[in-house]
């Protein structure tokens, strides 16, 4: 759906900005790590590896200010690690929030309503929340029960206050196009989610669970199929046009790794998030000793069947911002969710709920593979992240608009 026209101007005028300068590589979002430890350990995670001590970390506000500023770049993703365990995680976005930077505060939503009041609604701030499936998939993938009740709940508090309350959903080889269908239509018309990201899971090298990533042929066969019918259009993705385009195989794009970099408790991470070739101090230092060109599809053997957002959406934006037809394609691409969001305020009295259903009602969801069943089952107890980090690499769709 098209965005508040304060960030259109601001994401696009800096995508300009660096365009009229020359700049080859810059960040359109930082993804900021404040803190590895989670109160979820999920099968599937492989990011938060570290040893106890680091896991008692917690960043400074300070630090993780002037990381960002450093960057330069427009927005930020909070993620971790559950970024709600940090202590002064409010004072974080409070102050990045200040310098007019677009903040998306990644969450499992457990700790949620306990920190709700710390925060208040603004045209810079949404929170996402991650959500793998309905209940029993979802509870599945975050090895433990109750989570996807305590989430929606969440979602409706967030919501009923004001914010703007997006979602990640994390897809693995154990969905199917109908699981993606469900989970998509129940966000979109029960909950009334403002924007929703989709993107393939990344094959941790340390995750627990080795055997749920998906290849690129399963892929585009599921995300065509899940996207036919014209859902793909009723749905509110928080993605470009080509980006979607990608997902079904339809166009392919090379890596943009440096489009959305990383900085943690360690540093700037080299190359992303999803991979660890070591971590420097800087971020000029990020940008100028990193080999870009040896990463990606076909170059690296542990990119070779990842199409996450996080590395691609970029190269969708970068490319729909050279192309008029697609720049006006993508204009035109959010009209009918749009239009859905309209009739949805219309029927109800609180924002953007157009069937308000209890999670208890909803449809059986597909049944597990057995597979998915045992996953949890492997989960070592040192804290792991939770899929909670949703980094919302869709947001930068905004900026051609």
């Amino acid at each position: 759906m098209p965005m508040p026209l304060r960030q259109s101007l601001r994401v696009g005028s800096y995508l300009m900005r660096q365009k009229l300068a020359g700049n080859k590589k810059f960040p359109l979002l930082v993804e900021l790590e404040p803190l590895f430890a989670c109160n979820l350990k999920c099968a599937g995670c492989g990011k938060i590896q570290q040893p106890h001590t680091i896991l008692k970390q917690r960043m400074p506000v300070e630090q993780a200010i002037g990381a960002v500023e450093e960057s330069g770049a427009p927005m930020v993703s909070i993620a971790g690690g559950e970024p709600l365990m940090h202590p002064q995680i409010d004072v974080i976005v409070s102050e990045l929030i200040k310098r007019k930077k677009f903040v998306f505060l990644c969450t499992n939503a457990l700790l949620l309503p306990k920190k709700l009041d710390k925060f208040k609604p603004a045209p810079y701030f949404s929170w996402v929340v991650h959500i793998d499936g309905l209940r029993e998939r979802h509870d599945e993938s975050v090895c433990k029960d109750g989570v996807f009740d305590e989430a929606v709940a969440a979602i409706k508090l967030a919501k009923s206050r004001g914010f703007k309350v997006n979602t990640n959903t994390t897809v693995f080889n154990t969905d199917t196009p109908q699981t993606v269908i469900d989970v998509l239509t129940y966000l979109n018309d029960d909950l009334g989610i403002d924007e929703m990201q989709i993107s393939p899971a990344y094959a941790y090298e340390k995750a627990p669970d080795q055997e749920h990533f998906l290849g690129v042929e399963e892929t585009r066969e599921l995300f065509r199929k899940a996207f036919a019918d014209g859902r793909r259009k009723k749905w509110r993705l928080n993605h470009t046009p080509l980006f979607l385009d990608f997902l079904e195989g339809k166009t392919d794009f090379g890596c943009t790794a440096w489009g959305i970099p990383s900085y943690s408790l360690l540093g700037w991470q080299k190359p992303c998030y999803l991979m660890n070739d070591g971590y420097v101090k800087t971020y000029k230092e990020l940008i100028e000793t990193t080999d870009w060109d040896s990463y990606g599809r076909g170059k690296d053997p542990r990119c070779a069947n990842c199409m996450a957002h996080c590395g691609y959406e970029p190269s969708a934006v970068l490319a729909t911002m050279s192309s008029l037809r697609e720049t006006i394609r993508a204009a035109r691409g959010n009209l009918s969710p749009l239009a859905g969001l309209a009739a949805a305020k219309a029927q109800n009295a609180g924002p953007f709920a157009p069937r308000r259903r209890d999670p208890r009602s909803l449809p059986a969801s597909s049944p597990l593979p057995d597979s998915l069943k045992s996953r949890c089952a492997q989960t070592p107890q040192p804290g792991k992240r939770s899929p909670s980090r949703g980094n919302p690499a869709g947001s930068v769709q905004h900026a051609f608009r």
